[in-house]
């Protein structure tokens, strides 16, 4: 009895650890220009790269928010009667609630606004610098979706770079990879070869690096959080990948996926070979003979 109390007291844990690694909250308040709060507005939240999507209403004080928000970037619609739409983007990381507050005009007032560029958004509450990078960036970096690529790090991640076949991020090359925020086992050191998940399983790549908290050991030089795909992307649709280069290398993957409104799944095969070795630890002499 002691046994299985334990088990299920420690199955909660883990489950409690991966929702708090892969889900954020949004919240905010829509009102007018008077800043009065809009009651009963309709405030619908949609994801940048797949079908998810959530909906609620303002209560009385014109406040609203979503619960359990997977990481990654969305759009926030406000529409309320007898005023003009309003949308806003907005990138929800892991653990946060990025606050979102709508100034609604009233519905014969017509105004647009052009953004050319954008500040990043600095924490103040952290010291922790981090790095969200998506599928779509993924897939649009060349090479970056091969197996054994890590370009979605290198290209995207300042301070991070390939040092005798190694992952080095701000200077060490000790680094914790976590899916949906559970650590994989036996990856403090990077691997030689390419990256712990498949860069074409990836939907969202969470970048963490300097100010890591204590438990993530003071040697931790990078965490890399991956959000995997999860159907919400495809409609019953599958995907063969096939590519064959020199050195006898081939990278190939059949992936199917698929989603109903509330579920999605995805699933994928993935093989990799190459008559390539790993990198010498030192660059070959070329003009040492006499």
């Amino acid at each position: 009895m002691t046994r299985t109390l334990f088990s299920c007291c420690l199955a909660l844990l883990l489950v409690v650890r991966a929702m708090a690694g892969i889900f954020g909250a949004v919240q905010g308040i829509v009102h007018d220009p008077d800043h009065r709060p809009i009651a009963g507005a309709k405030v619908e939240i949609h994801a940048a790269a797949s079908d998810w999507h959530a909906e609620t209403l303002t209560n009385d004080l014109g406040e609203y928010r979503f619960q359990a928000v997977p990481i990654g970037r969305y759009t926030i619609t406000v529409t309320a009667a007898g005023f003009a739409a309003l949308t806003r983007d907005v990138t929800v990381e892991s653990n946060t609630t990025p606050v979102v507050h709508f100034p609604l005009t009233p519905e014969t007032v017509k105004q647009s606004v052009t953004v050319t560029a954008a500040a990043q958004e600095v924490d103040p509450q952290s010291s922790t610098t981090e790095n969200l990078v998506s599928r779509a960036q993924i897939a649009q970096t060349p090479g970056a979706e091969q197996t054994n690529s890590l370009a979605m790090i290198t290209n995207y991640v300042p301070g991070a770079y390939m040092v005798h076949d190694q992952l080095h991020i701000r200077g060490g090359h000790q680094t914790t990879w976590l899916l949906d925020g559970v650590p994989l086992p036996n990856t403090n050191i990077a691997s030689n070869v390419g990256p712990q998940i498949d860069p074409k399983d990836i939907d969202y790549l969470e970048v963490q690096r300097g100010g890591l908290s204590a438990e993530e050991g003071d040697r931790t030089y990078g965490v890399f959080n991956v959000v995997p795909r999860s159907g919400f992307d495809r409609n019953r649709q599958a995907e063969l990948v096939a590519s064959y280069g020199e050195q006898q290398t081939t990278n190939d993957q059949l992936s199917f996926g698929s989603h109903t409104q509330r579920l999605g799944y995805f699933a994928s095969l993935t093989g990799y070979r190459s008559d390539a070795g790993l990198e010498p630890p030192a660059p070959q002499l070329l003009h040492d003979e006499t």
